[in-house]
């Protein structure tokens, strides 16, 4: 059972539940493994059978069939408006869980029909949070450095594999996900901008750059991204600043799911790997509490920077820097730390036998930091 499996199951009880997540990240396996568990019976469909596109529109199912899960059909153009009848009419009877590769928090932003009708989740692949008990840390964190988190390269361990699955899941990205949901055209050029970006994580994206380097407008770059972004292949971290319109303004770093896709050294496919478990954490908690925890990046006039700042209710709680093997604290750290007053403020490091803390810091091992390591960061579960 994956780490969300308990918390979904607990929610079907109450509303419809919609799981969201990267295209292979497992998903479908913990639908499955739901449907397996429950005592009451159900049916899976998923719209990118045919057979099961047409039971899906024609409501194929009986009164028996408990739990019913819809995987994929975000695909379906009118998704939302079908979902929100059949929980309307059915929802006495039936528990509902819909999955998808793309967002599907997408009524968060007001006007939401379903409001209050439905919890969301965000599913990740695996990390430190959450491996076999069968692997050791050592090997996970090797693998994920390599391989990244993805359940079939991650598992398998071979890299040759891992680089071949790769090839095929961002094809199916590119080719399928975003040739149904996006009205985007030059998937070609949207390949090749995938291509720059994976060289570039960790530093900040100008969008004008990429444009010259694509020759197209940095508009267009700037839409392909959240394109991007929406079907899980990339997040963007943007700079903390109190004015949120200057944030919006300001370039963004941009980091993969899947650290396998990071070309570059050592250090920018750890940097790369400890923002994939910030994020995942930062969602689990937003998706557990109700809270809005975000992720940002520091840097001032003077170029001084902190790799990753977690608000809460955009209120800044905590500052972390990642080093391979630097095991004195960032002079940027202690600068910001005591300016911004988090309520912690830590360096990650690759390479550290044993922590330590130091005026006012902490500086962890990537194997003992609690950001990598747990997953509730405290929250009461």
């Amino acid at each position: 059972m994956r780490y969300l499996s308990p918390f979904v199951a607990n929610d079907l009880e109450k509303k419809m539940v919609f799981l969201a997540g990267p295209r292979q990240c497992g998903k479908t396996t913990l639908a499955e493994g739901l449907l397996k568990a429950h005592k009451k019976g159900g049916r899976f469909f998923n719209w990118d059978r045919e057979r099961d596109r047409k039971a899906i529109l024609a409501e194929q199912w009986t009164d028996q069939d408990n739990l019913l899960i819809f995987d994929e059909i975000h695909k379906f153009r009118k998704w939302k408006t079908w979902v929100k009848g059949v929980y309307d009419t059915e929802n006495k009877v039936h528990q509902i869980l819909v999955t998808g590769s793309a967002r599907l928090d997408v009524y968060r932003r007001g006007g939401d029909s379903l409001l209050g009708r439905y919890h969301l989740w965000r599913l990740h692949p695996f990390s430190l949070h959450e491996f076999p008990k069968s692997m050791s840390a050592e090997d996970a964190y090797s693998r994920l450095m390599v391989s990244g988190g993805f359940p079939e390269p991650f598992l398998g361990g071979d890299k040759r594999t891992g680089n071949r699955w790769r090839t095929s899941r961002i094809e199916a990205v590119l080719r399928e996900d975003i040739r149904d949901l996006e009205a985007i055209q030059d998937l070609q050029s949207l390949s090749l901008l995938v291509e720059l970006l994976r060289s570039r994580v960790g530093g900040p994206i100008v969008m004008s750059n990429l444009a010259a380097d694509l020759q197209v407008a940095p508009l267009t770059v700037a839409r392909w991204i959240l394109a991007l972004e929406r079907m899980y292949v990339l997040f963007q971290v943007r700079p903390f600043t109190v004015n949120v319109a200057r944030a919006i303004q300001k370039p963004p770093k941009i980091f993969f799911y899947d650290n396998g896709e990071v070309e570059g050294d050592e250090g920018a496919r750890f940097e790369n790997l400890v923002a994939t478990h910030l994020l995942k954490k930062i969602h689990f908690l937003s998706d557990y509490t109700g809270d809005r925890y975000e992720l940002f990046y520091i840097r001032d006039k003077e170029k001084r920077e902190v790799d990753f700042a977690i608000t809460r209710n955009r209120k800044l709680e905590t500052l972390i820097e990642t080093k391979l093997s630097d095991k004195t604290p960032s002079s940027a750290l202690y600068h910001f730390a005591e300016r911004l007053k988090p309520k912690e403020a830590i360096q990650i490091v690759a390479n550290l036998d044993t922590s330590y803390s130091k005026g006012g810091l902490r500086v962890e091992s990537v194997f003992e930091s609690k950001w990598l390591r747990e997953l509730s960061g405290g929250a009461a579960l």
